[in-house]
């Protein structure tokens, strides 16, 4: 689409290439948004190199055919990738004084005023085809949200290396293939004081996997920054959030972006979201068949609350979002209030917070109400009046499922009445508590049958003449990248809240007064399902006392 598209007419007519019949006729057959001189274009009546040389000549330009000019990958250090696709303009050249820069529209004068205050310099601009602009931009900055993201078709050797590809496009494509390659969770670019280092969380575990000249961070972050598509490269000094969306085969990934400024720059946190955790089943995310039975229960019930606690990081969001998967049917009206939303999922309604403007868990709980729905899911119980409206909705029929951050199962109730909620209340709404943590799961390939020491065996309370099973640890293969572990698990604490419970509850019940009741009714704590998963060959037992460390 051209600025000045009558005044640009008059010139092609002026040119002697069309006539006014020409433009009468493309003008009557036109349809959608397209321009008459698109249609002009696009039926042969006019060559796109023959409109940019009119455009040129009567704005007393230089016209240049990008298509036979090289230009230096250093170029696009000026001209941020976002600048380029907004503007659509391609750098060329930089005599140290202005830099060349090479636009579809001369005609345009907002751009061409407001570009060099954008980039800070000197601009001489000169004139080419849009397509040709557009393809500069493909080849040097790379393919946009539709294409880059494939990664699938990415390669990074030698052999394949082009020669007109930004390395620093190519190293950040690097750095998201290689982290989804080794099952990472999270990406941290980090600024130290003479170097920049990345390292990968891998089945929780932290691994520095690269060091890189700290002058490369400017750029790694920029690139980033320009494909969240919303965050702001100018600014360096505040913290900011961004998403970015990619393709890896038939997968769909959301990449969570947190940049941070920090004594050294800005340090940059990738959560990489895989949307194929949403489909997971109850004995994928670490559920025992006895559990899977009780669990399913109680995500089927009409209403109540169903609480699921632990420490961040212990894949409590999972956790929810399958259970939601589970029972997401179009008979149920599901709407969730999130902080931000994780992952997208289709036929649910969800909410994100933003307490800048008032939209707080509250806020949008009340609203929600309004909206008539079957089941709610609240990311995180923080305050009194979130936990207050989150009791009324279930004693009012509504099935509501959200987290909370204690140790242990039966320590949630004194949570909520350490929060503000009556006592009776906790009793008449939860149904079920769940607290969870996760550990890493042996590798399929390598595991090897493994003898405990004395302290293991104490620590876990498995008498060795009582041992029925194999005991299994880790070795390492090609398939785990000789760690022995490969992918995580969880393992779970369920305390159901039936009316034995209740009446614990409404009888002021201290938690660990609480916690040894619920074990003495057949509650399993965190370690003694841990040990279920030990003697199943599923885990180690290394990992559960390291994660079980409370139970002691």
């Amino acid at each position: 689409m051209y600025s000045n598209e009558d005044y640009l007419l008059e010139l092609i007519i002026e040119s002697g290439l069309i006539s006014h019949d020409d433009i009468a006729a493309a003008r009557a057959q036109l349809t959608g948004t397209e321009s008459v001189v698109e249609r002009l274009i696009r039926e042969n009546r006019v060559s796109e190199e023959q409109v940019a040389q009119v455009c040129a000549q009567s704005s007393s330009m230089e016209y240049i055919d990008l298509r036979s000019t090289a230009i230096s990958p250093d170029m696009f250090d000026h001209i941020p990738e976002d600048v380029a696709r907004r503007f659509r303009v391609i750098p060329v050249m930089d005599d140290g004084y202005a830099l060349t820069v090479a636009i579809s529209d001369p005609l345009n004068f907002e751009v061409l005023d407001t570009l060099p205050h954008v980039i800070g310099r000197e601009v001489n601009p000169v004139c080419a085809t849009g397509s040709a602009i557009d393809q500069c931009i493909q080849t040097y900055y790379g393919g946009g949200t539709s294409d880059e993201g494939n990664l699938d078709e990415f390669s990074f050797g030698d052999e394949d290396a082009d020669p007109n590809d930004a390395p620093i496009i190519k190293m950040v494509q690097q750095i998201l293939v290689e982290a989804l390659k080794m099952r990472a969770s999270d990406i941290h670019i980090e600024p130290l004081e003479a170097s920049l280092r990345i390292r990968y969380r891998v089945d929780g575990k932290l691994i520095e996997v690269d060091n890189h000249p700290k002058k490369l961070l400017p750029a790694i972050i920029a690139r980033l920054k320009v494909m969240s598509g919303t965050m702001s490269i100018a600014e360096k000094r505040l913290p900011q959030d961004g998403r970015i969306q990619i393709k890896a085969g038939d997968k769909e990934i959301d990449l969570r972006v947190s940049s941070v400024p920090s004594n050294h720059g800005e340090s940059i946190v990738m959560r990489i979201l895989d949307k194929s955790a949403l489909v997971l089943g109850l004995g994928e995310l670490g559920f025992l068949s006895d559990d899977q039975d009780d669990f399913r229960r109680y995500i089927k019930l009409p209403d109540g609350i169903i609480l699921v606690t632990g420490p961040t990081g212990s894949g409590k969001t999972t956790t929810l979002y399958a259970c939601l998967n589970y029972i997401n049917q179009p008979d149920r009206k599901i709407i969730t209030v999130e902080d931000p939303v994780e992952y997208e999922m289709p036929g649910i309604n969800q909410v994100m917070v933003k307490s800048d403007i008032g939209m707080t868990f509250a806020a949008a709980l009340r609203a929600m109400l309004r909206q008539a729905p079957n089941v709610i899911m609240i990311g995180e119980i923080r305050d009194a009046e979130t936990a207050n409206i989150a009791i009324n909705a279930s004693l009012t029929g509504h099935l509501v499922f959200s987290t909370l951050h204690t140790n242990d199962a039966p320590s949630a109730v004194a949570r909520l009445a350490d929060i503000g909620v009556k006592r009776f209340l906790v009793a008449s709404a939860v149904r079920a508590i769940i607290a969870q943590r996760l550990v890493r799961k042996l590798c399929p390939v390598c595991k090897e049958p493994a003898v405990l020491d004395e302290r293991e065996m104490r620590m876990l309370n498995i008498d060795p003449n009582q041992t029925a099973s194999t005991i299994y640890g880790p070795s390492g293969c090609e398939q785990c990248r000789n760690k022995g572990y490969k992918g995580r698990m969880g393992i779970f604490e369920i305390l159901e809240v039936d009316d034995e419970v209740r009446h614990m509850i409404n009888e002021n019940l201290t938690s660990p007064q609480l916690r040894t009741r619920a074990r003495e009714l057949g509650m399993r704590t965190l370690r003694e399902d841990g040990i279920r998963k030990v003697q199943a060959g599923l885990t180690s037992a290394a990992e559960v006392i390291s994660v079980t460390m409370a139970d002691n």
